[in-house]
């Protein structure tokens, strides 16, 4: 089995000893090629060349931004749901700052545990040959993996993406502090959004618009944030809307969105899962962000699920019954 190991030395917790770590564990199992991104957009370009030179699976040790770049360069050489021959599977190992993607695969957030898991789960498809699949969402311009965002999400990544190039650290506290700074900025702003779902009229005056493909929707460090608990890579997308920016009304929401039980209700809140696609217009452009990365300013996306788009090196998807 032919596998290539991408790294991103600038993701938040790769370092060059986890690097050779996770490369010497893999070299026993699969003939193996590393290399590391040098540049943004790099990784899309080696998605292009594995996927091309008909390697077998594609590890990426890096955060969210990187699987999302490899994830769009296979499909863009190879289309979605191509039969197994000819698409490389993708695994993780964690070394962003939030992990998500990785995290909603049954993936550990523990890089070590991660490499064994990713050993195993190898071990195990070579006795039953077949990689677990997953949905993706093809939001026109590019593929999302798990969540997209439009409005106040989009300038939350902006911001931090504007303080990383400044050379500070992203974390989750710095993601909240932002977040909240965000939310605050927007009280009192008009909407520009409207929704359209299918078969429904358009829902406009909505502030802000969050798309999911998995869920939890992200993470506090080790803490689950909820939007959409049912939503999975075997369902269609979820969508978390609000037509109201009032504070108190927001800051119960965000409550239940840290909630253990994650019930998530609100009477300004329009939550729906199992979407087949949805259509956000807005009468000004506003930010957009796909898995994390800001992807500049929009007046229209339409977003829309894609089933068994990926294989991916993963634990099998859990029941119905296992959902929150």
């Amino acid at each position: 089995m032919r596998a290539v190991l991408i790294v991103n030395p600038n993701a938040t917790s790769t370092t060059p000893a986890g690097r050779d770590l996770l490369a010497h564990a893999l070299e026993s199992r699969v003939k193996l090629t590393v290399v590391q991104t040098a540049h943004r957009g790099h990784a899309i370009e080696l998605g292009h060349w594995a996927a091309r030179d008909g390697v077998d699976v594609i590890i990426v040790h890096g955060g969210d931004g990187t699987v999302n770049e490899v994830v769009n360069g296979v499909l863009d050489e190879v289309g979605p749901g191509a039969d197994g021959g000819s698409a490389p599977a993708i695994g993780v190992v964690p070394g962003g700052s939030a992990n998500v993607f990785a995290r909603a695969l049954g993936i550990s957030p523990d890089p070590i545990e991660a490499t064994n898991q990713l050993i195993d789960l190898l071990s195990e498809h070579r006795r039953n040959g077949a990689w677990r699949r997953i949905g993706l969402v093809n939001c026109g311009e590019r593929w999302c993996v798990f969540t997209a965002g439009m409005g106040v999400d989009g300038d939350v990544v902006a911001a931090v993406e504007a303080q990383r190039a400044k050379g500070r650290k992203v974390t989750a506290g710095r993601y909240i502090r932002v977040a909240i700074r965000e939310v605050l900025a927007s009280i009192g702003k008009d909407p520009t959004l409207t929704l359209q779902l299918p078969d429904r009229d358009p829902v406009s005056g909505v502030h802000f618009v969050f798309v999911s493909n998995a869920s939890p929707w992200t993470y506090a460090n080790s803490r689950p944030v909820w939007t959409n608990p049912t939503t999975t890579f075997e369902t269609g997308l979820g969508v978390f809307a609000t037509t109201s920016m009032n504070a108190w009304a927001n800051l119960r929401l965000a409550r239940r969105m840290l909630s253990q039980r994650a019930e998530i209700k609100g009477r300004h809140l329009i939550r729906e899962d199992d979407l087949p696609w949805l259509r956000v217009t807005s009468s000004a452009p506003i930010a957009c962000q796909i898995d994390g990365d800001y992807v500049g300013l929009r007046e229209e996306m339409t977003f829309t699920a894609v089933p068994d788009a990926l294989g991916v090196l993963a634990p099998p998807a859990k029941t119905r019954s296992d959902l929150r």
